[in-house]
């Protein structure tokens, strides 16, 4: 079955999954959102439609009770902005990525997106899906334990000797998203030759594929000096704003 038919009492389906695929299908075609093990009428209309179904002895899930009766008007254009319809393919994330990486900004790149789908109406997401996406990306791209690791390498620093500075920049869930960190040299360097300093993101960690910021000096001699360093996740305003 597809999205188009109406969904009937004792249907069956070969997984959950297909279930939920289906009813998800059903839902674009009528202006509805799904929730799972919800029984819950809605929020604003106190709507009751909803479908339920039981796991029978073949292993198939039949559905048990179907309210299909809506006590508001639908508007199937507009199903692509509920959460449950949303979705960032694989080759819209490569994009993503790469433009990035390339430090092309937001805006520009998800105004790509819509002009390539021929317009907003569309593309099967919102530009806050896609911040959303890039901002989980930039945290993993330190890798598996990167960001505990660091941690413990600051602490170990600092108890060797208070004059070691550092600061780490976390995401609202806790992740982290830039570093900054300057040693007791490069702190009394500042000092006598912080009257010039330049600021340099060119060089990209091989790795991790990150902006390596330096903070760097001249000296009396006229060698360049490090006064400091960060690892940033991009070269955006905000980002900027917190390294200075």
């Amino acid at each position: 079955m597809d999205g188009d038919d109406e969904p009937i009492s004792r249907l069956k389906f070969n997984s959950l999954e297909d279930l939920m695929s289906y009813y998800k299908e059903y839902g674009k075609t009528r202006n509805r959102t799904i929730n799972v093990a919800n029984p819950r009428p809605t929020g604003k209309t106190e709507c009751k439609a909803k479908i339920n179904a039981l796991k029978v002895a073949d292993g198939k899930f039949q559905l048990t009770t179907v309210h299909n009766i809506h006590n508001h008007g639908l508007s199937p254009k507009k199903s692509r902005f509920f959460r449950c319809n949303r979705e960032v393919s694989e080759s819209v994330k490569r994009v993503l990525d790469t433009n990035d990486l390339a430090c092309i900004r937001m805006n520009k790149s998800f105004g790509s997106l819509v002009v390539g789908a021929g317009g907003f109406e569309n593309l099967p997401f919102l530009e806050k899906d896609c911040r959303n996406y890039i901002d989980k990306v930039r945290h993993l791209r330190l890798g598996a334990g990167g960001a505990g690791a660091l941690r413990d390498y600051f602490l170990r620093m600092q108890f060797k000797n208070s004059g070691f500075f550092a600061l780490m920049d976390l995401d609202d869930e806790g992740r982290l998203k830039n570093i900054f960190w300057a040693d007791p040299r490069s702190r009394g360097a500042y000092q006598y030759f912080g009257d010039v300093v330049t600021f340099d993101t060119t060089y990209l960690t091989n790795r991790y594929g990150k902006p390596f910021a330096l903070f760097v000096g001249v000296n009396h001699h006229g060698q360049s000096i490090l006064l400091g360093a960060g690892l940033i996740s991009s070269e955006d305003i905000e980002t900027f704003f917190w390294l200075f």
